[in-house]
């Protein structure tokens, strides 16, 4: 089944995707995700000048050889834009194979291993009481496992996680340049118990609570922070540290019982070998769009499995559909799933989007539509050109660039 077109479609529905659009010759079409936030038309290019030329002409039912050619054909190996690029490629190319089989790419992978895929929400506020009447909303809704981030008191531009006043679904992105934030870590490690305690008086115990601190801490921080939280149960901290050096988490590991969460910028299973294979993190959060597309991914939870280490993959909303289909296809499968981040995409997205997994209660299902069960208007998505937009830049009290 030979590749007859490749070709790559922006559109931006509110935010910005980067889709890739793999047909054959018998006209099936697969869809794939190529969306990086922030530097989107990076992947695009990437995937317009360099793969989808290479992809004509290619046997689309050969998805580990296409695979494998991309990744040690380029010389060029890992990396974001290059990895995204790939992964667009192989989500696509097993849309196409669930297609062709008429069935739904889960039954590909192996089958169903569970009847759901438990999600967990985000709930934020600018104060403490905010935060509260939105855990409130999210466990009325069905939620079972909710994310709680409130803005630090006194910080002069709030805190990681917690949505701008204009009401978009996500964090503040600005066009043109990025927007710069202030941080102050003191602060933080502060408040953040006192947050915690607050959800847990008011709400009890019988929900997952998590919590994202985005890489913000040195490990002896995270440590401290970690041990600070253990009476309120967190089902995870995510993110206590950047994970450039994986054997900090070895410092943070000596100082809590808390588990710990990381891996939604890690690109392949390279980034997080030493995480696992050492059982230094409780759950790794690499992303089927980030992390080379599912064929990839997969390999990163087997070994993940090997060692107790669960699945909680990205999938915010700067993610598409698209990706968050075939997210579900592969938590629906795996023996180590661990939950899934689930944020939704807002309207006008749903123009462009036509999507087939359930999502209520708090779980979802991918559907059992044949391939990812997604498709695209192509019509609609050009009525939203790409626009440019940049995440935040985080800088300290004393003007030092630091993580956001």
């Amino acid at each position: 089944m030979k590749i007859t077109d490749a070709s790559v479609v922006v559109t931006s529905p509110g935010r910005n995707f980067v889709l890739l659009k793999v047909t054959t010759e018998d006209g099936v079409v697969g869809w794939g995700d190529a969306t990086l936030n922030g530097r989107e038309l990076a992947v695009a290019s990437y995937l317009r000048d360099h793969v989808c030329p290479l992809l004509v002409g290619r046997d689309a039912t050969r998805i580990t050889d296409t695979w494998s050619y991309l990744y040690k054909g380029a010389y060029w190996r890992r990396g974001p834009v290059t990895m995204t690029a790939i992964a667009a490629v192989d989500v696509a190319l097993w849309d196409v194979a669930g297609k062709l089989a008429g069935a739904p790419v889960h039954r590909l992978l192996g089958g169903a291993a569970r009847d759901e895929v438990t999600l967990y929400g985000h709930a934020s506020g600018a104060t403490v009481e905010e935060a509260l009447e939105d855990v409130a909303a999210h466990l009325d809704a069905g939620y079972r496992a909710v994310r709680v981030q409130a803005a630090v008191p006194g910080a002069e531009a709030g805190s990681y996680g917690v949505p701008p006043a204009d009401g978009r679904v996500y964090e503040p992105a600005s066009g043109e340049r990025p927007a710069e934030d202030r941080w102050d870590t003191a602060a933080y490690l502060d408040f953040l118990p006192q947050l915690m305690a607050a959800v847990r008086e008011r709400f009890g115990y019988g929900f997952a609570l998590l919590h994202d601190a985005h890489h913000r801490l040195s490990p002896i921080e995270a440590g401290r922070l970690g041990a600070s939280l253990e009476p309120y149960r967190l089902f995870w901290l995510e993110d206590p540290t950047p994970a450039e050096d994986q054997s900090a988490f070895r410092t943070v590991r000596q100082h809590t019982t808390t588990p710990l969460a990381v891996g939604e910028v890690f690109n392949s299973i390279w980034d997080c070998q030493q995480l696992i294979t050492e059982r230094l993190v409780d759950y790794v959060r690499t992303s089927v769009s980030h992390t080379g597309g599912i064929t990839h991914l997969r390999r990163v939870f087997s070994l993940a499995d090997l060692y107790g280490v669960r699945s909680g993959s990205h999938g915010a909303s700067d993610l598409s559909p698209v990706s968050f289909a075939a997210a579900l296809h592969v938590d629906l499968a795996i023996p180590n799933f661990g939950i899934q981040e689930h944020m939704g995409h807002r309207d006008p997205a749903g123009e462009v989007f036509r999507t087939g997994y359930e999502v209520a209660d708090g779980v979802a299902h991918p559907g059992d539509a044949p391939g990812l069960g997604v498709d695209v208007d192509e019509e609609a998505a050009a009525r939203y050109p790409y626009a440019p937009r940049y995440l935040p830049v985080n800088r300290l009290r004393d003007g030092s660039v630091h993580d956001w």
